[in-house]
């Protein structure tokens, strides 16, 4: 007589399997949410996911029944999906929050590392506190922090609450800021696998005494991995915000965070073509040496939209490596109109999109 199988040899086998995307399986994801064996070789499992699309649950149902069979296991299989938003509606995520008291969180990623994404996510917070709005930026590139550099705060460290448990984040050019980069030695290497990568993520969070904000921008590690699934599905991001430069081997990479945004239900607020153009310094000719209107076709194939062209301009490089960023420095230059154009196009998508306790943020 066959012996029942059991939850934990199910557990096993299910520890197996890959999150269609990403390279953890659904196990350590915590995306197992009930096993009950029914038999001596049939259970029925319970899975939920952050991705509405139908795609994903489909190739990871597929990738369960196939380990089950294998096992020689008959398994009922049921997967959980978020339900899609009606983008005329509330299109922000629903589901767990640790920071109830933010209102907003822009969600600033790129496929690649190189195309200036920490450079964007500073000026793009700044543009926000210069007009008026509370912001807080989190660095979630563990990593590769540059955040405490761009700012000026390098070699700062963080102080702690008076009950001695929680950090107080830095605070510079009208932005609260928490960044691994404060925590450790300048250089100091982090060689963390992806679920310590994950707890600290969550303790940035929660371990910081973030107050009453209206937005957090996160600057995201390049890529699409660990440390945005943990994102998403402890905090509910309001709009995705995809960094890229005009060359098609980069558009590629772009094209793979907009699909991340889509797996994660998070809205799209567009993207930005960053080093769009170089000015000559001598005579002011304009040349796109990138590549020109290349990053278009992405945008429409995603139903979105360029948010903001940066040139190339050696004002972003030495603002970024001196603490001094351009758009605090340089409102009026090219470079710092788009930014604040930026803020303000983001402060609009806001107004269309309200997060889950309906509060909205009104350009001023």
């Amino acid at each position: 007589m066959q012996a029942q199988i059991t939850q934990e040899q199910i557990t096993t086998l299910l520890s197996q399997v890959l999150y269609p995307n990403f390279q953890k399986d659904i196990v350590s994801y915590g995306f197992v949410k009930e096993i009950k064996t029914t038999g001596d070789s049939s259970c029925e499992i319970l899975i939920a996911i952050p991705s509405s699309d139908s795609n994903v649950a489909k190739a990871l149902h597929d990738r369960i029944d196939n380990t089950m069979k294998k096992a020689g296991i008959n398994a009922k299989i049921s997967i959980q999906t978020p339900t899609p938003q009606n983008p005329a509606q509330d299109s922000a995520p629903k589901g767990k929050n640790l920071l109830p008291q933010v209102k907003h969180f822009i969600m600033v990623s790129s496929g690649k590392g190189g195309v200036g994404k920490s450079s964007v996510a500073t000026n793009l917070a700044i543009a926000l506190a210069m007009e008026g709005k509370k912001v807080g930026l989190l660095d979630a590139d563990i990593y590769g922090p540059n955040i405490p550099r761009m700012f000026g705060v390098h070699g700062q460290k963080p102080n702690l609450d008076p009950s001695g448990k929680k950090l107080i984040p830095l605070h510079a050019y009208g932005v609260d800021l928490m960044s691994m980069g404060m925590l450790f030695d300048e250089g100091e290497s982090l060689i963390w696998r992806g679920p310590m990568l994950m707890r600290a993520i969550v303790q940035m969070f929660s371990d910081v005494v973030w107050g009453d904000l209206d937005i957090m921008v996160l600057d995201m590690p390049p890529g699409t991995g660990d440390a945005q699934l943990s994102i998403a599905q402890n905090i509910p991001v309001s709009a995705g915000v995809a960094i890229t430069t005009p060359q098609l081997v980069s558009l590629d990479d772009g094209a793979r965070a907009l699909d991340m945004f889509v797996k994660l239900s998070i809205p799209i607020a567009g993207i930005v073509e960053n080093m769009s153009s170089h000015i000559c310094a001598n005579c002011g000719c304009e040349q796109e040496i990138f590549g020109k209107d290349t990053t278009l076709p992405l945008a429409q194939k995603y139903n979105t939209q360029v948010i903001a062209k940066i040139p190339l301009d050696p004002s972003v490089r030495e603002g970024g490596d001196n603490g001094k960023p351009v758009v605090y420095f340089a409102p009026d230059s090219a470079i710092g109109k788009a930014y604040r154009k930026m803020a303000h196009t983001l402060l609009e998508f806001f107004t269309q999109h309200t997060n889950t306790d309906n509060s909205t943020i009104q350009p001023r």
